[in-house]
C-alpha cells in the first residue's frame, strides 16, 4: 500500500521563496526585452507583468503538478480525490488567488489537519504531497 506523505510548512515556504525568485527573474527578462524596443506602452508592460505574476503558479501547477519551486523541493500539488492527477487550470487559478489574498493566514490551517492542507487547498480540494 502506498502511503501518501504530505508536504510540511518548511518545504512549502522554501518552494514559495524559490518561486518568488523565479518570478523576479522572469520579470527582469521581460524588462530587458522591452528595453530593446524604442517605445513600449505602459499597458503592455502591465499586462506582461500581470500575466507572469498571475499565471505562473496556475500554469505550472496544472501542467507539471507544481511550480518550479515545488519541483525543486520534490513536492507536487494533486487532486485530493485522485492524487494521481494534477488540479484543473480554473481550480489552480482559484487556488492561487486564495493563496495570494490570504498569505500566511492560509498556512495556519496546516497545523490543525493531518493532511497539512492550507485554506487554499481546502477551497479547491487539493493536497500537496512529496513526489514518489
Amino acid at each position: 500500500m502506498n502511503e501518501v506523505k504530505y508536504a510540511g510548512i518548511a518545504d512549502r515556504v522554501k518552494a514559495l521563496v524559490m518561486d518568488s525568485v523565479v518570478i523576479m527573474i522572469f520579470m527582469v527578462i521581460v524588462t530587458a526585452v522591452f528595453s530593446t524596443f524604442e517605445y513600449v506602452p505602459d499597458y503592455a508592460k502591465m499586462i506582461a507583468f500581470f500575466l507572469i505574476f498571475f499565471l505562473y503558479d496556475p500554469f505550472f501547477t496544472t501542467t507539471f503538478g507544481g511550480t518550479l519551486g515545488h519541483r525543486a523541493i520534490g513536492i507536487r500539488v494533486k487532486r485530493e480525490k485522485n492524487p494521481s492527477k494534477n488540479i484543473l487550470f480554473p481550480l489552480a487559478i482559484v487556488r492561487f488567488m486564495a493563496k495570494a489574498l490570504l498569505g500566511l493566514i492560509s498556512l495556519i490551517m496546516m497545523s490543525v489537519n493531518k493532511k497539512r492542507k492550507t485554506i487554499h487547498d481546502h477551497v479547491v480540494g487539493s493536497i500537496v504531497v512529496y513526489k514518489k
